[in-house]
């Protein structure tokens, strides 16, 4: 994306505003190249003030930018779009970041000529740190490897099929709040061998963010890393076996698969 093009953001809520503020933390776009925009755009005042275009039209950002990201509830979706079927020109992108509306049914509401991709972020967007899963079926790939440089910005991206979007949302969205379970689970026990619950919340933390890092940076499988600190008849593997035998792992495996099974019901 050229820093003199505009990028557009309908549904100034608290996932396109993270966007946003991702995107300019990270220098990706200068703040009167982006539009947003919302109903009620008194509460966009804050980004106004830093030069932002902002509307409560949402046709202004399908007229003025060629990639817009679409971040509103997925019963609006129709609202939105029908009235902006005649706006949209050849070349445009349209991502979604809405929960259960398919590409196929996005393409019919924009029609033939606008690149429609899906993304799922996750709330770690808002610091930057968001896993965000895309999707696309007909676009060409210079734009969908586009749109994955415009969410490296706010994190790690991977292109996955979009018959994977729920999983993806299982997995990397409710997935934030398993590991912040994982935490509070970790910071009581910690609390039950002497600390004060700041410093076990904060040991608790930051144990988990670097064994997340020590994967994601030397590529290494779980296990590998788990070897190098299980020493024989250690307390280690034996708090290790202790979880295990109490079910850790099968409780996890089984509760990713219940909220499968949920938003399978839903969409």
């Amino acid at each position: 994306m050229s820093k003199n093009e505009r990028l557009g953001i309908i549904g100034g809520g608290n996932l396109g505003i993270s966007i946003a503020e991702g995107l300019l933390i990270a220098n990706y776009i200068q703040p009167s190249n982006l539009i947003i925009t919302r109903r009620k755009v008194s509460l966009l005042d804050s980004f106004k003030q830093q030069g932002i275009i902002t509307s409560a039209d949402n046709a202004d950002a399908v007229n003025n930018a060629r990639i817009v990201i679409l971040a509103v509830k997925p019963k609006q979706v129709a609202e939105v779009l029908i009235p902006l079927k005649d706006n949209w020109q050849p070349g445009q992108v349209m991502v979604s970041v809405v929960t259960g509306v398919t590409i196929t049914e996005l393409q019919q509401l924009v029609g033939p000529n606008v690149s429609v991709m899906r993304a799922m972020p996750n709330t770690a967007i808002a610091i930057r740190q968001s896993m965000t899963c895309v999707a696309a079926k007909n676009a060409p790939k210079e734009q969908v490897n586009e749109i994955v440089r415009l969410f490296d910005q706010l994190g790690k991206t991977v292109v996955i099929d979009e018959e994977l979007m729920e999983a993806s949302t299982v997995l990397g969205a409710c997935g934030i709040a398993y590991a912040l379970r994982f935490i509070r689970a970790a910071t009581q026990g910690g609390i039950e061998i002497g600390f004060d619950s700041n410093t076990a919340l904060l040991i608790a933390s930051q144990t988990a963010k670097g064994a997340a890092a020590l994967l994601l940076e030397n590529g290494q499988h779980p296990e590998r890393e788990i070897d190098k600190v299980t020493t024989p008849q250690g307390c280690t593997i034996v708090g290790l076996n202790e979880m295990e035998h109490n079910g850790f792992s099968s409780a996890l495996v089984k509760g990713i698969l219940a909220s499968h099974k949920k938003i399978a019901k839903i969409h």
